[in-house]
C-alpha cells in the first residue's frame, strides 16, 4: 500500500499489516536533470557496444535476480501482499526472458533480406534512444522486466517509474542493476506527475509504455502524442472465460479459480467474466462455488499460501463498491462480499451469480477477487457477451472440439485467446490488447521491434 507523507515524498505501507515500510522522496528537479543526462550518455556507449556484449551484460542481471530471489520475492509480499510462492516464481520468470532474448534476440535483430524488382533491399534495426516506462504494481518485477529487456537488448536505454506502492522492488531492481553494469541504461526513478509529463516531452525521450489503467494510459499517450513519442499501451482488461457445453469440467472449474483469484485476482489478464453456455451452467457453478468457499485468505509469506490481501485499502474500498452497484443492479452475492474487519487490504474471495450486460460487474474491470458468472444460451450468444466489452485484452475459451475452438478464436475481438487452458504473459509469446486495452505488443520479437528504428535499406 501507500501514502502520501508530503508533497515531496511516499510511504510505502504492508497490505497484510497497515505497517509502514519505507519512505522514498521524490527527485529533485536537478536530479530528474542529472538522470536524463546519464540516461542519455548511457544511451550512446550502450548501442555502440555489439549485440553480443549487451546480451552478456543482461545475462548478468539475470544471475543477479535469480542470486537474490528470495530477497525480491520477500520485498515484492511485503510491498503489494501477492504470495511468497507467486513471488519467487515472479523473479524466476525475469530470469528465463533475459534467457530467451539472449537465445533468439541475435536473430531477430539480423538485417532481413526484402524482395524487390532490382537491386537488393534489407530492413535493419537500430535502436532509438531512451525508452521511459510507467508501470504497475499488481508484478513489480516482471512488468519492469518483460518491458525492459527487450528495449535494452535492442540498444536503447531505459528510465522506469514504478508504482508508488512498490518503489522499493523498483529501488532493488535499480541495485542489482547497477551491481550489473547496467546503471546508465536501467534507471529506476520516483517521479511526481508533474516530472513524469516533463520527461515524457524531453527531447531525448525517444518512446513511453505504459502497463496500468485505461485513465493512466490515456493521459500518459496523450502527454507522449503531443510530443510526437511513439507509446506502447497495455492496459486494463475484462477478459472473458468461456466454457462451452462440451468442455471438461473438471479442468475448466480448476482453472477458473486459478484464473479469477490468482494474485488476490489482481491480474490484468485475469478471468474478470466466467461466461458459461447453458448446458452447463448449473454443474459449473455448483462446483465452481464448492471450491471458491473452500478458499481460505492467508499470510501471504507462508509457503503454501493461495490468496493473502490486496494491494491497498483504496482499492479494496474502491471494489466493494463495485460489488454493491452490481448487488443493487440485480447480481446475486453467493459468497463473500466484505471486507475484513482486521488491518490492512483484506476482501473476501466473493462471486456474484445472474451478471447481465449493463451491469457493473460487467461494464467494469473488476480488480481484486471477484468472480462474476454469466449465463449464455448457446455458443453465438456466449461470442456475443464475450464481445460486449470496451476492454480486448485475453480471453480463455474452453471446449474439446479443437477446431471449433481455432474457429471461435477467430470471433473473439481480443490480443491473444488462450483454448483449454488460462491466458498467460509467458516469455516466448507476444502479449498486448485492442480497444480499450490498448495497442502494441511487449515480447518476443514484436516487443523488441516496438521502441527499434526499422530501416529499409534499398541498393540498386
Amino acid at each position: 500500500m501507500t501514502h502520501p507523507a508530503s508533497g515531496d515524498c511516499v510511504f510505502t505501507v504492508n497490505p497484510a499489516t497497515g505497517e509502514t515500510l519505507g519512505r522514498y522522496p521524490f527527485l529533485s528537479e536537478q536530479a530528474v536533470d542529472d538522470m536524463l543526462a546519464r540516461a542519455q550518455e548511457g544511451f550512446l556507449s550502450w548501442r555502440a557496444k555489439t549485440l553480443g556484449a549487451r546480451l552478456d551484460l543482461l545475462h548478468r542481471l539475470a544471475a543477479g535476480l535469480r542470486a537474490r530471489k528470495e530477497e525480491l520475492a520477500r520485498l515484492a509480499v511485503s510491498e503489494m501482499g501477492k504470495t511468497i510462492t507467486s513471488a519467487r516464481a515472479e523473479v524466476e520468470k525475469c530470469a528465463s526472458v533475459i534467457d530467451w532474448y539472449g537465445e533468439h534476440a541475435p536473430a531477430l535483430l539480423r538485417d532481413k533480406p526484402m524482395p524487390v524488382p532490382m537491386g537488393k533491399a534489407h530492413l535493419s534495426y537500430a535502436p532509438t534512444g531512451i525508452v521511459l516506462a510507467v508501470m504497475p504494481w499488481n508484478f513489480p518485477y516482471w512488468q519492469i522486466i518483460r518491458a525492459a529487456v527487450p528495449i535494452l537488448a535492442g540498444g536503447n536505454s531505459f528510465i522506469v517509474k514504478p508504482a508508488e506502492n512498490t518503489l522499493g522492488c523498483g529501488a532493488l531492481l535499480n541495485e542489482i542493476a547497477q551491481d550489473c553494469d547496467l546503471g546508465d541504461v536501467f534507471i529506476s526513478a520516483n517521479l511526481a506527475r508533474e516530472q513524469t509529463a516533463r520527461v515524457i516531452a524531453d527531447k531525448r525521450i525517444s518512446g513511453v509504455t505504459v502497463t496500468g489503467s485505461v485513465r493512466v494510459g490515456r493521459l500518459l499517450a496523450g502527454m507522449a502524442g503531443e510530443n510526437g513519442k511513439k507509446t506502447v499501451l497495455e492496459l486494463g482488461g475484462s477478459d472473458p472465460f468461456i466454457v462451452l457445453a462440451d468442455a471438461d469440467l473438471d479442468k475448466a472449474v480448476d482453472a477458473a479459480v486459478t484464473a479469477r483469484f490468482a494474485n488476490c485476482g489482481q491480474v490484468c489478464i485475469a478471468a474478470k467474466r466466467i461466461i458459461l453456455e447453458a448446458p452447463i451452467a448449473e454443474a459449473f457453478t455448483e462446483r465452481f462455488l464448492e471450491k471458491v468457499r473452500a478458499l481460505r485468505l492467508e499470510d501471504p509469506m507462508s509457503d503454501g499460501a493461495f490468496i493473502g490481501p490486496m494491494a491497498r485499502t483504496d482499492l479494496r474500498d474502491g471494489l466493494h463498491k463495485q460489488v454493491q452497484q452490481s448487488i443493487a443492479e440485480g447480481a446475486r452475492l453467493v459468497v463473500g462480499g466484505e471486507a475484513v474487519n482486521r488491518p490492512g487490504a483484506w476482501y473476501e474471495p466473493t462471486v456474484l451469480l445472474d451478471v447481465t450486460p449493463g451491469m457493473t460487474a460487467f461494464r467494469e474491470e473488476l480488480f481484486g477477487p471477484v468472480a462474476c458468472l454469466i449465463t449464455a444460451q448457446d455458443v453465438d450468444h456466449a461470442i456475443t457477451l464475450a464481445n460486449d466489452s470496451a476492454y480486448g485484452l485475453g480471453a480463455s475459451l474452453w471446449t474439446q472440439d479443437e477446431r471449433l475452438g481455432l474457429a471461435l478464436s477467430q470471433r473473439i475481438e481480443s490480443g491473444g485467446v488462450f483454448i483449454n487452458r488460462i491466458t498467460a504473459s509467458d516469455p516466448t509469446l507476444p502479449i498486448g490488447g485492442v480497444k480499450a486495452s490498448g495497442y502494441g505488443r511487449e515480447l518476443t520479437e514484436l516487443g523488441l521491434h516496438e521502441f527499434m528504428n526499422i530501416k529499409t535499406v534499398w541498393a540498386c
